[in-house]
């Protein structure tokens, strides 16, 4: 199992839709080509922000094959397989092609918020049912529950093919002690775009990240920097991008990424109710700030 095509910049994928709210598949190659291009290591497909709570099953596997496609194997590639049902997740692992796939990334139960006996529980079962690596997803802001750092050592150290975490507390804190207190190839991978720098420099894996997408070459460059151990460097690309992390995320994901892919060209912004587009204040924020940089 070759962790290391998991370490630097990997980007959540957006779901485009055409202006008839219909997934837009030349966007979505287009967006997949742009990442490529641009130095990013991995793609993430239906993740949370692919609107994959929007999309239903034949939608879901048109996204897919379409990454797959325009992929054509030059990156790898991550599924994003969660629920707060574990019997449903592991049916879909049963009746999914995974073929194409290098890992799994499995969000923490929503609304349910179980216990962390119930969290350990639900990935025990993903973990034996899994022919691939599992990467856990911790966003409490999502979920109403924490994965706590005990529970996520407990996870790596019982089940080899439980492989990182996607952490996305917000929490610098819970971050490097999770970097401090896993196992050494534990992959401790940033799910926040504002704090992915210092948890690169304090010992983490890299990033699953929204805004990397629309700045690719920009983030993963900072990315590389900092796990070099070059913060100076890092740095300075970390506060010319600074900004744009706080609007994209100011009304809601994906809105504000895929307002930034209508003005680089890429795709349209429009998005699945209960989602809106940003407002016009901020649209034209991100058009400046595109501009500029």
């Amino acid at each position: 199992m070759d962790k290391n095509k998991f370490i630097g910049t990997g980007v959540a994928l957006i779901t485009p839709f055409d202006e008839e709210g219909k997934v837009d598949t030349a966007s979505l190659k287009r967006v997949v080509q742009f990442q490529i291009e641009n130095g990013v290591n991995y793609l993430v497909i239906l993740g949370t922000t692919a609107e994959s709570a929007t999309l239903n099953q034949e939608e879901k596997e048109l996204v897919k094959q379409t990454v797959i496609n325009a992929n054509k194997g030059q990156l790898p590639l991550v599924l994003g397989l969660g629920s707060n049902n574990s019997q449903a997740v592991i049916d879909e692992i049963n009746h999914t092609d995974l073929t194409d796939f290098d890992a799994i990334l499995s969000v923490s139960p929503y609304y349910n918020k179980p216990t962390q006996n119930g969290i350990y529980a639900h990935f025990e079962v993903i973990s034996k049912a899994s022919p691939l690596p599992i990467i856990l997803y911790n966003v409490p802001s999502r979920t109403g529950s924490n994965i706590s750092t005990e529970t996520v050592v407990k996870l790596a150290e019982d089940f080899d093919n439980i492989i990182g975490v996607k952490e996305a507390a917000g929490d610098i804190v819970q971050a490097y002690e999770l970097i401090q207190q896993t196992p050494k190839d534990f992959l401790v991978i940033s799910g926040d775009d504002m704090i992915t720098l210092p948890m690169v420099l304090g010992g983490g894996a890299g990033v699953i990240s929204v805004i990397a997408q629309g700045f690719p070459q920009l983030f993963s460059e900072m990315v590389k920097l900092g796990l070099g151990g070059e913060s100076k460097k890092a740095f300075k690309l970390h506060h010319k991008i600074a900004p744009a992390i706080e609007m994209i995320f100011e009304q809601g994901n994906p809105a504000g990424i895929k307002s930034v892919f209508k003005h680089l060209g890429l795709s349209h912004d429009s998005l699945r109710l209960p989602l809106v587009n940003v407002d016009e204040n901020l649209d034209n924020r991100l058009k400046n700030f595109i501009k500029n940089l």
